[in-house]
């Protein structure tokens, strides 16, 4: 996932198709697994939904066809597509592989929608039928069919999936072998982890030449250097407002983290990638951690700030 604007002029959702003989399991009810399991309600599909932390799909549960289950083989019980969404390798492997895992349930296939190493889902479509699919948009977009996919693996996979994901997003583009999906996803993270930091260092070396931060980030948004994503974070910026986060502060750092590891895999020098990792890596272990990614702002300000 990729916190940005909530939506644009022009992008109302369409009418949700009919998944009505569908069986799909969702495992990970965050903003982003929370947001599809919601659209593919819509559809009609059956939904066995999963969360490590109970009570996830409370605002779920009670609607037809939509049952809360304990764990995740249970989710891909019975299911033709089981969607994965949690936050990183370790979680991905124990919900695909653990003791309970879907894989106990033999599902026939795996979309994991995690932003994790090419790695790791390489190994992971060795135990099961998967595709990585990296993921652009917010809990928004996910709850309004309008997410964009970028996938790796089998295109018979992807023929199989193809309905699933055509619900949920806009745009599904296949990119090649296991991998690939990931491989862009995290390049697309890096841009916005690099734009992030960018926003978060012209705002403080404007304040240091005394001027205010407010007007300062409101003449980015209304310039032609920003993207609608820099828009949006800037307002965020600007009014220090950092809680019910689109994208974590540490799960960017995580996925910056990943363009490090892929750099250095590569044999690559990227000064930027590195500070922007460095930064985000610095930043994560503190209380900013669980915050917006935009709160990465307050790494550069005036202490007494910090944390807010």
């Amino acid at each position: 996932m990729t916190g940005g604007p909530p939506g644009r002029p022009g992008s109302a959702p369409g009418p949700a198709p009919d998944l009505s003989a569908w069986t799909v399991g969702v495992v990970g009810l965050g903003t982003m697994g929370g947001g599809m399991a919601a659209r593919l309600a819509d559809t009609g599909a059956r939904l066995r939904l999963h969360n490590r932390t109970a009570g996830r799909a409370a605002g779920l549960a009670g609607r037809p066809r939509v049952t809360e289950v304990a764990t995740p083989a249970e989710a891909a019980l019975g299911a033709h597509l089981v969607l994965v969404s949690v936050a990183d390798d370790d979680a991905l492997a124990e919900v695909v592989t653990g003791p309970e895992g879907v894989s106990a349930a033999d599902p026939p296939l795996v979309v994991n929608a995690t932003t994790v190493s090419p790695e790791v889902v390489r190994a992971l479509g060795e135990r099961v039928p998967l595709l990585d699919a990296g993921v652009l948009g917010n809990g928004e977009h996910a709850r309004s069919g309008q997410l964009r996919w970028y996938v790796g693996g089998d295109a018979a996979l992807l023929d199989r999936a193809r309905p699933v994901l055509d619900a949920l997003g806009r745009q599904v583009l296949h990119l090649g072998p296991a991998g690939t999906g990931m491989a862009l996803k995290i390049a697309l993270n890096l841009l916005m982890g690099i734009e992030m930091q960018a926003l978060a260092e012209v705002a403080a070396l404007a304040e240091g030449a005394g001027l205010d931060r407010t007007t300062t980030l409101d003449a980015v948004a209304e310039s032609g250097f920003a993207a609608p994503v820099m828009r949006y974070k800037a307002a965020r910026m600007a009014r220090r407002s950092y809680d019910r986060p689109d994208f974590r502060l540490r799960l960017m750092a995580k996925d910056l983290a990943l363009a490090a590891a892929q750099m250095d895999a590569a044999g690559l020098v990227l000064p930027v990638t590195r500070a922007a990792a460095d930064t985000h890596a610095s930043a994560a272990g503190t209380d900013l951690a669980d915050q917006d990614c935009a709160a990465i702002a307050e790494v550069f300000g005036d202490p007494v700030e910090a944390g807010r």
